[in-house]
Parts: C-alpha cells; structure tokens; sequence
C-alpha cells in the first residue's frame, strides 16, 4: 500500500523485484541505482543473509505527474530467493504497489522460475491479496546469453506469462530492458493508484515513460 506524507506532499510506491535466486533481482536495482543522478536517490541499504541479500532504495523519478497534486516516489525492494528465506520475502512483499517478476532465461532454470511465481502467489495469498490484482510485470533476463542456453521470448511467456501481463526481455548486468521493465511496472502502479483517486477532481497521473529520464 502506497504511502501519503502529507509534509512533502509525497506519495511512496513500493515495487518489489522477485523471483528465484540470482536471477538477476539485486543487478536491476544495482543498475538502476548506478544511472539514477545523486540528487534524486537514496541511500542504498543491503541486509546480507549468508547466501543472498535484500536490497532497497528509494528515488524521484522525472516526469511521472502527480496525482491529486502529490508527487510520486519509487521504493525499490529486491526479495531473497532461496527457498529457506521464505520469512524474509513475505516480510518484504507485505504492502507492495506493484511486483517485477525476475525470470532466469537458462533453460536449466525452468522449474525454479516455475516455483517461485508460484510461490509469490502464495505469499500475496497470505497477506489476503488476490494476485490477479496485484500490478506485475514479467522480466525474462539473460537474454543475452547464447541460444543454446536459453529459452527464447515465446517459450518464456508460454511457461510463465498465464495472466498475459507485460513482459521484457532484459540483460540486467549490461542495462538492455531494466527501464524498459521499470517503466513498464512503474505505469500499471500509477494507472491503479490514480483510478483509486479518481474521485478527486485534481488527481492525475504522468506517463511512466519519463521514469528513466534521470539517467545520466
């Protein structure tokens, strides 16, 4: 759930990066963090477990409108995604505007994309949330790979996409598609967060395309 601060007549979305273990999660917020100016970011902070981390930051994108006269903010989480941080990542997921799903593209990873999308619809189930409400896109990274190491675009969304939710192809390490993704979350969470204000005359929203316009 979105947060209001009245003082700075701020809203913070919260939009949480997904899926199983390195596939690339923590790479999308390390990329984003290092292209976004200084002046319009937070501290990163990292909570080391032994085997993964939780990242997060928050920024101001540009050119992202405001609704009912507040602008918007973007607080970017990153999940754990071995199976054993289980607590960690519904502790993470509570309260989240919107969620990326990390796909791992290499063929050997199928399953565990498989069981940690399903495991995401377990964990919104139990903080009450209905999953197909919940604002998501599908990233499919590694894109880059080789072909004979990867499943292609089609395949990825024939496995995965059932909700036919907007989906990237990315190479997170290298930059290809990480905005492209962001934006693409960053539209559906204000499209829904607008509608719920819609009932005030002032509240607009910008388009999410101008989400990378701080880059450097």
């Amino acid at each position: 759930m979105s947060l209001v601060n009245y003082a700075t007549r701020e809203i913070t979305c919260k939009i949480v990066y997904y899926g199983p273990g390195r596939s690339g999660k923590t790479t999308n917020l390390h990329y984003i963090y290092g292209q976004v100016p200084s002046d319009r970011k937070g501290r990163m902070v990292s909570l080391a477990t032994q085997t993964d981390r939780t990242l997060f930051f928050d920024f101001l994108p540009l050119d992202l409108g405001t609704i009912s006269g507040f602008t918007t903010k973007m607080q970017l989480y990153t999940v754990p995604g071995q199976v054993y941080y289980q607590t960690t990542r519904k502790l993470v997921l509570q309260g989240a505007d919107g969620v990326v799903f990390v796909a791992d593209s290499q063929a050997r990873q199928l399953e565990e994309n498989i069981e940690s999308l399903q495991d995401l619809h377990a964990n919104l189930a139990e903080h009450g949330i209905d999953a197909r409400l919940v604002p998501l896109v599908l990233q499919y990274n590694k894109q880059n790979l080789p072909p004979e190491l990867i499943l292609d675009m089609p395949a990825m969304e024939e496995a995965l996409n059932f909700r036919n939710v907007p989906a990237f192809a990315a190479d997170a390490l290298h930059g290809p598609g990480v905005f492209e993704t962001l934006r693409g979350i960053s539209e559906l969470v204000l499209r829904r967060l607008s509608g719920a204000t819609s009932s005030t005359p002032s509240a607009t929203s910008g388009s999410a395309v101008g989400v990378d316009a701080g880059r450097r």
